[in-house]
């Protein structure tokens, strides 16, 4: 066996037992995705806006960065919660912080990457999506 297969082969394994050891934490991650789905529904997640647009905007991304769900989900619920009267100010943060916060993937995200890096990059990304969501609403407004 040549010094490359034998690498390949080594690589292959663990590669294997990686995804083994993940295996039960992504169950988990399924599972909790399937209870916030059926327990929060989009009546509850408009009851919760106010009409301010500071506090929709922290309602707004708190909301969608415990959401989870395929980002599709996401649009559709953003639009269904703006023919409700939600501000743009919520539904945009909470569609930014749908994709780019994730509580409920918080502890397979640390067990991979690692606790600091985890609280870190979730830290900047609910900032960001403060800022993003201002600055995107601000944006339509001069543009519309």
């Amino acid at each position: 066996m040549k010094r490359s297969e034998r690498s390949i082969k080594k690589a292959l394994i663990q590669a294997m037992t990686g995804l083994a050891s993940m295996f039960p934490m992504i169950l988990a991650v399924i599972g909790l995705v399937g209870l916030f789905q059926v327990f929060i529904s989009k009546e509850m997640l408009a009851s919760l806006f106010t009409g301010d647009p500071v506090k929709d905007t922290i309602i707004g991304t708190v909301g969608g960065g415990i959401a989870v769900g395929q980002p599709i989900i996401s649009y559709i619920l953003g639009g269904e919660l703006l023919e409700q009267g939600i501000s743009m100010y919520a539904v945009t943060a909470f569609i930014l912080a749908w994709v780019t916060l994730g509580v409920v993937q918080l502890p397979v995200e640390a067990g991979v990457l690692g606790v600091r890096f985890t609280v870190y990059r979730n830290i900047l990304a609910f900032l960001s999506t403060l800022v993003v969501s201002i600055a995107t609403v601000w944006t339509l407004d001069l543009l519309g």
